[in-house]
């Protein structure tokens, strides 16, 4: 997701996706690990988009505190 995309959500629909991303990272671990998979990429992108989503939740979260 690009950032711009991330920012038009509101915070609610920002902790769902960010809870849908860290399943979805869980399980291409698991997928990893058992062999079914040997994209790491994917992994990789997936954390940067969870990394993304958690700034711009924390900087909400602020927003909404002042």
């Amino acid at each position: 997701m690009k950032m711009v995309e991330i920012r038009k959500l509101d915070t609610k629909e920002l902790t769902k996706q960010s809870t849908k991303l860290r399943e979805e990272i869980t399980e291409l671990r698991r997928q990893m690990v058992l062999g079914e998979t040997t994209n790491s990429r994917v992994i990789r992108n997936k954390r940067r988009d969870l990394a993304r989503m958690l700034t711009v939740l924390s900087e909400q979260l602020i927003k909404e505190q002042m």
